[in-house]
């Protein structure tokens, strides 16, 4: 009798055959992701360290109990009631006045971005985005097949370290000529907000392109900062992106939006699954909005820890970034793998984003802020290259 299986030979393995057929320019890849640890203290994505205020929850339930017997009917493709809750909060936050026709909304301001990568990238195409800034904006151009570019930010270190100036964005938009170019402002991990004379001389500079200006952690900047907003209405091409996931505690929602022109808006239905935004999820985050006034209590309590964060680093000898975000890039360390390592000894998460000498910590809670702050006070003579300030 013949054994089947050694005639026919070993079944190759299954990681061999997904290797196998896997498109080529994924294969190597390591997927965005950022450490999940039990740790006291976990400062390391940017969350709103407060819980949903009870007020928020009970009304969030009595809303959903509503949806409940319905859900086995589709949600409203168009989230019209969400669209017209977002442009009151838009105009009341930026005291812009936007039309529920140029909102777009989605899973978390990533797929709002990939909506805009699929219409306007793919084969062929060219985005631009300037290091070190958000990770996904490569990653979904990227995994979409658009070519991405690495532009370029100062080499500065302290408080000016990773400025982008007119000058230099426009120059590298007008080398690269971009179907989409990113812009961060506030910047990620920087913390800084953009030059606001950046955009418009991108928007000159690239005009085959769409600028998409991330405005994810706008509620934490600092007064006198301007909003992209404000130019929407002279310049077709530009798309604002914002979430909920940061300022209103609501990164467990996944919900994320952008603003551009009616026209644009419009075209993004070419790509979007049906369906995409739950009622659950339109539910939750048009009741958060209508309760954005407390959701939002807290964002003075987590700019005054970040401001702390910056001063009591500057005293310890390293060289925090003035910040407009709800966290802080800070240099000066030795080697930021054995800093990191050596704060999470101390029960401290932070990011490690892969810049040499630097590491970002969330501005939490007074309490995790102050564990913080005292474990790298602690850590400091070891891990802090201390340089004395110059005359």
């Amino acid at each position: 009798m013949t054994d089947d299986s050694a005639a026919v030979g070993a079944a190759p393995s299954a990681a061999h055959e997904v290797q196998r057929l896997l498109r080529p320019d994924l294969r190597g890849r390591t997927p965005y992701g950022a450490p999940q640890l039990d740790v006291p203290v976990r400062l390391n994505t940017n969350e709103n360290s407060y819980p949903v205020p009870q007020v928020v929850v009970d009304a969030v339930l009595r809303a959903l109990s509503g949806d409940m017997a319905t859900l086995n009917r589709y949600p409203d493709r168009e989230f019209t009631e969400l669209r017209k809750a977002l442009t009151a909060y838009l105009e009341k936050q930026s005291g812009v006045a936007v039309t529920p026709e140029q909102v777009w909304a989605g899973n978390g301001s990533n797929e709002v971005l990939s909506h805009v990568v699929q219409a306007f990238g793919g084969h062929g195409r060219v985005a631009l985005g300037f290091t070190p800034s958000y990770s996904m904006h490569p990653i979904i151009s990227e995994t979409l097949g658009t070519t991405w570019v690495d532009g370029l930010r100062s080499a500065a270190t302290g408080p000016d370290a990773f400025d982008l100036t007119p000058e230099s964005a426009a120059r590298q938009a007008r080398e690269h000529d971009p179907s989409i170019v990113f812009l961060c402002s506030p910047n990620n991990p920087t913390g800084t907000a953009l030059p606001f004379e950046v955009i418009g001389a991108v928007l000159d500079a690239a005009p085959n392109a769409l600028v998409v200006v991330d405005e994810a952690y706008a509620e934490f900047a600092r007064p006198g900062t301007r909003s992209a907003l404000t130019l929407l209405a002279d310049h077709p091409r530009l798309v604002v992106t914002r979430t909920m996931s940061k300022a209103f505690a609501f990164a467990g929602g996944r919900l994320g939006y952008l603003v551009a022109a009616p026209e644009l808006v419009d075209a993004l239905r070419l790509v979007r699954l049906p369906y995409h935004l739950s009622s659950p999820t339109q539910t939750i985050a048009r009741v958060a909005l209508e309760h954005a006034d407390v959701m939002l209590g807290t964002v003075e309590v987590i700019k005054h820890q970040r401001d702390r964060i910056v001063e009591r680093l500057a005293e310890l000898g390293a060289r925090p970034v003035a910040s407009d975000s709800n966290f802080v890039l800070f240099g000066g360390l030795r080697d930021e793998k054995a800093a990191w390592q050596a704060l999470l000894d101390e029960g401290v998460l932070v990011r490690d984003m892969g810049i040499a000498g630097h590491l970002r910590v969330t501005a939490g809670d007074p309490h995790e802020t102050t564990a913080f702050l005292e474990a790298m006070t602690r850590l400091a003579p070891t891990h802090v290259d201390r340089q004395e300030p110059t005359a």
